[in-house]
């Protein structure tokens, strides 16, 4: 059994967490089944909800007690106005919010089944993530850790690399993403939490203890991880040279959507509050397991003492194997 202690908020002010990515108008529809063919399919419930990979993460930082800072864009619209208001209401700082002329907002419709399983219909106008900034070491320093994902690579490339240059944990969110986009990333990160698909292609296999060593003979420079929904997670161990597999925490899963999103989230305030690498899967990986027994996408993050709950209950199960030669 977990106590929670060594999962307290730290003293002083809360940790600052910078997110760069994606902000998106999802409307959720839950539905007793997804569809397999053509016709008409009547949901029972609905939502609409500003979140999207980097946007859901900077959620679970606010929701887990951190200060949250979202870079992300949005077009000259109504829905773009709805995003930002959402996100801003949500506890997010969103004044680096990019406004873009002439450009539509991304929005997606989300079909969520009564297993917890979805079907992602989503639209980005490649408008919007034309225009990047340039990003300084000295406009991160004041995070104590970046967290980006692969909806927004250049701006990514450029916060990364200031991080990695501020000496912040700079970690990327590897979901599958266009073809050269992981590779342009992973060189310039410190940390790489990737999602099962994403890695599984990256590796060019399924079994995923080989696939986190082929990840980190790939990335050496990086801590890397893998997540793998009901599996657990599973992540090389720098100070062993051990592949380690974390089962997950068994749940009734109502809800996965942005579970993926908010154990980034947790990762990256575990990360700038100095956590330890296995206190800070075990607290993702909660902070994720218990998203999914909620309706709602971003909405279902948990607090800190959700979290915390959640872990002092946890019969924790944890193993080892050493790194195969090739």
């Amino acid at each position: 059994m977990m106590t929670s202690s060594a999962f307290d908020a730290p003293r002083g002010r809360a940790r600052r967490v910078l997110c760069v990515g994606a902000a998106v108008m999802d409307t959720l529809f839950r539905v007793r089944s997804l569809p397999t063919g053509q016709g008409k399919i009547l949901p029972y419930d609905m939502l609409q909800v500003a979140e999207g990979m980097a946007s859901s993460a900077a959620f679970a930082v606010a929701r887990l007690g951190g200060n949250a800072s979202l870079w992300g864009a949005v077009g000259d619209d109504s829905t773009g106005e709805r995003i930002i208001a959402d996100l801003s209401a949500s506890g997010i700082d969103t004044s680096g919010m990019l406004r873009v002329d002439g450009a539509r907002s991304a929005v997606s419709t989300i079909l969520v089944d009564d297993q917890g399983e979805r079907l992602i219909v989503p639209f980005y106008d490649a408008g919007l993530h034309e225009t990047v900034k340039p990003v300084t070491r000295e406009d991160v320093s004041s995070f104590d850790a970046v967290l980006v994902d692969v909806r927004w690579p250049k701006l990514a490339l450029r916060t990364l690399s200031a991080a990695r240059e501020a000496g912040k944990p700079a970690i990327l969110d590897g979901d599958v993403a266009g073809d050269g986009v992981i590779e342009m990333l992973a060189p310039v990160a410190s940390h790489i939490v990737f999602s099962q698909p994403a890695a599984e292609r990256l590796a060019g296999t399924a079994e995923l203890v080989k696939v986190v060593g082929i990840l980190k003979r790939k990335f050496e420079h990086a801590f890397i991880s893998v997540t793998a929904g009901e599996k657990g997670s599973f992540w090389f161990d720098d100070r062993t040279g051990e592949i380690v597999h974390l089962t997950a925490p068994k749940v009734r899963a109502v809800d996965t959507l942005a579970a993926g999103d908010i154990f980034h989230g947790a990762f990256a305030l575990a990360a700038a509050e100095g956590l330890p690498i296995e206190e800070t899967m075990r607290w993702a990986s909660m902070a994720a397991a218990l998203k999914c027994q909620v309706f709602g996408g971003r909405t279902g993050a948990p607090c800190r003492a959700e979290v915390c709950d959640g872990l002092r209950d946890w019969d924790v199960g944890v193993s080892r194997r050493a790194l195969l030669p090739l």
